[in-house]
Parts: C-alpha cells; sequence; structure tokens
C-alpha cells in the first residue's frame, strides 16, 4: 500500500521569531505553489509555536507545527512545564515524544515516554504522538538493536495497547546517526523499519500498514529519495539540515518526487 510520506523538522533549541518567520515565507516560495502529495510539519522551540502558527497561516504554508516535548500532566503545580491544552492552544498539531536527547540528557525512561503518549491521545482536541525511538553505537554493536526498539515500543503498548498507536507516527532514529554525519544505510534502516511494522503487526495488521514510520540521522537532501524509496520507511524526522530551507525543501522535493 501507498503512505502518505511526512517530513518533519526537528529545530531543537534553533531559531529566533525573525528566523521561523523567514523560513516559512522562503518555504513558500520555494514550494508553496506546488501540489504537494506529502506532508510537512515543523517542530519548533516552545517560544515560538505560536509565532510560527501565525506565520504558517498568514502564509497559507500547508505546513504543520509540532512541539519537541510535553507533560502528561493537563495542568497543575509543574514548574516550567507546558500541557498538551497548551499545545493545542498554540496550534500544534503534533509532538515529539522520547527523543533520544530527551532520554539521554534529561533522564526520561521509557514508562515516562509511554504517559506521554497516553495523554496524546486522552487530550481534547488529541495531538499526534511522535514516538522516537532508537539505539546507541554500543547497542547495535553488541546486537541489541531490535532489542531495545522492541522494549521501547512495548512500554508504550502495555500502556495504550495496539489502538493506541493508530494514527500516530513512529520515528526510529540510531542515536549513533544524530548530528554525526553518519547515516544508517538505506538497508540498514529499512531492516529496522520493517522490524517495527512487524512488531505492530503482531498485534494488528491494519494499524501496523497504516503507520508512518520515519527514519531520524543525518538526512539530507542527497539521501533522502534513496531513504524514502524504501518499502516501510514513510519520511524522515529532520534535524541539522531543517534549519536551512534549501536542504529541508531539497527534502521535501525527494519526498514529492517518489509519490
Amino acid at each position: 500500500m501507498q503512505r502518505r510520506l511526512l517530513v518533519a523538522g526537528n529545530w531543537k533549541m534553533h531559531g529566533d521569531k525573525a528566523f521561523t518567520t523567514q523560513f516559512i515565507a522562503d518555504f513558500v516560495q520555494e514550494f508553496g505553489g506546488e501540489q504537494r502529495s506529502f506532508d510537512a510539519l515543523i517542530c519548533t522551540p516552545a517560544p515560538y509555536l505560536s509565532h510560527a502558527s501565525d506565520a504558517v497561516s498568514a502564509q497559507s504554508a500547508g505546513i504543520a507545527i509540532g512541539a519537541q516535548n510535553v507533560s502528561p500532566h493537563e495542568k497543575g503545580a509543574y514548574t516550567g512545564e507546558i500541557s498538551l491544552p497548551m499545545l493545542s492552544d498554540l496550534g500544534c498539531e503534533y509532538v515529539l515524544l522520547g527523543h533520544s536527547e530527551r532520554r539521554e540528557l534529561y533522564g526520561e525512561t521509557d514508562s515516562h515516554v509511554a504517559e506521554k503518549f497516553a495523554a496524546c491521545l486522552s487530550a481534547e482536541p488529541s495531538i499526534v504522538p511522535v514516538l522516537c525511538i532508537g539505539e546507541s553505537l554500543a547497542e547495535r554493536e553488541a546486537g541489541h538493536t531490535e532489542n531495545v526498539v522492541e522494549r521501547q515500543i512495548n512500554a508504550v503498548l502495555t500502556k495504550v495497547g495496539i489502538d493506541g498507536f493508530k494514527g500516530a507516527v513512529i520515528a526510529y532514529e540510531p542515536v549513533w546517526a544524530i548530528g554525526t554525519g553518519k547515516t544508517a544505510s538505506p538497508e540498514q534502516a529499512q531492516q529496522v523499519h520493517a522490524f517495527i511494522r512487524g512488531l505492530l503487526a503482531e498485534h494488528d495488521l491494519s494499524i501496523a500498514e497504516n503507520i508512518q514510520l520515519l527514519y531520524g540521522g543525518s538526512v539530507k537532501p542527497a539521501n533522502a529519495e534513496e531513504l524514502f524509496s524504501q518499502k516501510d520507511i514513510d519520511g524522515g524526522l529532520i534535524g541539522g539540515a531543517s534549519l536551512q530551507v534549501e536542504s529541508f525543501v531539497g527534502i521535501c522535493k525527494a519526498a514529492q518526487k517518489l509519490v
């Protein structure tokens, strides 16, 4: 079956209001007039979510806005946290969960990520969770890639069941390929994506066949087409290359070409 491709940019802790405005304007100039058969998403730093949402609306850019993190709590005494209702109020449609940097730098556990995933499903309106999973270099070299991926997915399955993955997104991001310039080969990435889809298919074949599985890890215009052409890769979660509109547009054009 043909799943719709999704090209998602994760700006991490980069940018400001001027950058956000210019990026969206440049994207529209380069790509806005084309009939798109894929989805585009940018995940900005939290302070600029509202500004990005307004800029997208003003430009009729057709880009979804996403957050990089969220609290599992709807409200309360959680200083510094951002809730799902707040994200909805700012125009967010997606949120990244369990990015490797959140897991490594801020100690987010599989169970904590699962709590956030569950909260996304119960929010009104709901926000699409983008579950980030992946192994370290040591884990890959030890042959534990599938064990790590299965553990991270099973934590969410235990919390929400297979139905919770309906409409969700999973981003496989080998930690050793994030920001390093190293990229899993298309064959390596496809192997893990096929494993993920097979794992979900053990619970529900339809959900497994329809879920978007993204690859994240040094995706660039030069390798995007080959990666996205793999059977089980449905787009990318783009880091550094999403900070330059030319490279982000180049990756988007690779997606457009394949559809």
